[in-house]
C-alpha cells in the first residue's frame, strides 16, 4: 500500500490551446497532483531526502504549464507526470489534472479537465 501527497489548485498561466487566440492571449491554467509513494522512511527519520519536496513539484508542474504552448491540455498532463517520474525516484506513480475553465467552449461548463496518470511499471514498458 502507498501513501500520497496531493496538491491542488496550482494556478499558471499558459498559452495552450488549438485556437490562435488562445496562443496568443493565454489563460489561467489550474493543476491538481496526487503522488502515491512509501513515506515511512522520511517520515520515520524525518528527513525531506526521502520524499517527494512537494515545493519543488509545483515549480516542475508551472514550469511545464508557463512554458512552450501545446496544442492539447493532454500533451501538458503527460509531460509533468512524465518529467516527475523521471525527477524522484520514489514515485510509484502519479495523477496529474489540467483544469481548462476558460476553454472556449460556446456553452455554460463549469471546467474542463484532462487527467493523465503514469507509474513506474508503464515507464518501464515504453
Amino acid at each position: 500500500m502507498a501513501d500520497r501527497i496531493e496538491l491542488r489548485g496550482l494556478v499558471c498561466y499558459g498559452y495552450h490551446g488549438v485556437l490562435p487566440e488562445e496562443k496568443k492571449n493565454g489563460q489561467t491554467f489550474t493543476v491538481d497532483l496526487t503522488c502515491w509513494l512509501d513515506v515511512h522512511e522520511a517520515a520515520r527519520d524525518d528527513d525531506l531526502t526521502k520524499t517527494v519536496n512537494y515545493a519543488e513539484l509545483a515549480e516542475l508542474a508551472h514550469d511545464v504549464v508557463t512554458g512552450p504552448p501545446r496544442d492539447l491540455i493532454e500533451t501538458v498532463a503527460s509531460e509533468i507526470a512524465d518529467l516527475a517520474l523521471e525527477t524522484y525516484d520514489q514515485l510509484h506513480a502519479i495523477e496529474v489534472t489540467i483544469h481548462k475553465p476558460h476553454a472556449p467552449i460556446p456553452l455554460p461548463f463549469d471546467d474542463v479537465a484532462v487527467v493523465a496518470r503514469r507509474n513506474r511499471k508503464h515507464t518501464r514498458n515504453l
